[in-house]
């Protein structure tokens, strides 16, 4: 992770008194940083009211939060494909919090995607995965609308990722999708909750209130966390309500 302040005040520092200026300023800036939680140079600009290029990781998950949030409303389905993408992409801790914060980007839809998407014209590799977890984002809820439709195709045509590539991986996802789907959302339920297939009603509940006490937002309330830590909460919360109303359900 960079910290963009505090490289800012250390060379500050190096340069108006040496190396206890260097020290002193470094210490400045990661206090800033971690107040402003600014993880990336991009944040630092976006603070300074500038728009920087969005790339990797970053782009990928603006990308999923926009289609998330294409059909009016952001589905449990969706929030659980985005956190199976982190997995798929094995991000740690502090690159999860940075996704989390992409997609809530992704879904409030200011970022303008256009330029991004056509320099991946030149990595044809993945350009073909970020359309790949875009399907994957699109049919998490098991149906197609058509504002993901439409997105989906202008997307396709900015990548320059050939139109029957798109059909194949709408074709591939619909056939074997709902099957894998809830299999896949039970088991993942069953891991956050950090209980297996044998447990019983009592043990789930037990569990999840437990995951639940841990990680409520209410208990970073003046603790001095971040906006970034309270929304990470906030959406580990709203993951365990799904996690356990999902194990209800399918154990009735």
């Amino acid at each position: 992770m960079i910290w963009p302040a505090t490289w800012l005040a250390a060379l500050a520092g190096l340069v108006l008194a040496s190396i206890p200026g260097a020290l002193l300023g470094a210490l400045l800036g990661q206090v800033l940083d971690r107040r402003l939680a600014l993880r990336s140079w991009g944040e630092l600009y976006r603070r300074l009211g500038g728009t920087p290029a969005l790339s990797g990781e970053e782009l990928l998950f603006v990308a999923l939060g926009r289609l998330a949030k294409a059909d009016g409303r952001v589905q449990e389905q969706h929030i659980q494909q985005a956190r199976e993408e982190m997995r798929r992409l094995e991000l740690q801790a502090d690159a999860q919090r940075a996704a989390i914060d992409a997609f809530a980007r992704g879904k409030a839809g200011q970022d303008d995607l256009r330029r991004p998407l056509r320099r991946l014209r030149h990595q044809p590799d993945q350009a073909r995965q970020l359309l790949q977890a875009c399907v994957r984002m699109a049919q998490a809820d098991r149906r197609l609308g058509g504002a993901e439709q439409r997105l989906l195709e202008t997307w396709r045509d900015w990548l320059g990722v050939p139109r029957s590539e798109l059909d194949g991986l709408l074709a591939s996802s619909r056939r074997g999708a709902p099957a894998a789907a809830v299999r896949s959302a039970y088991e993942q339920a069953l891991q956050l909750l950090g209980v297996d297939s044998q447990a019983d009603a009592s043990e789930i509940k037990r569990a999840y209130r437990r995951q639940l006490s841990r990680c409520h937002p209410d208990k970073l309330t003046g603790s001095g966390a971040t906006p970034a830590q309270i929304r990470a909460a906030t959406e580990k919360t709203r993951e365990l309500h799904a996690a356990y109303a999902l194990l209800r359900q399918r154990r009735r």
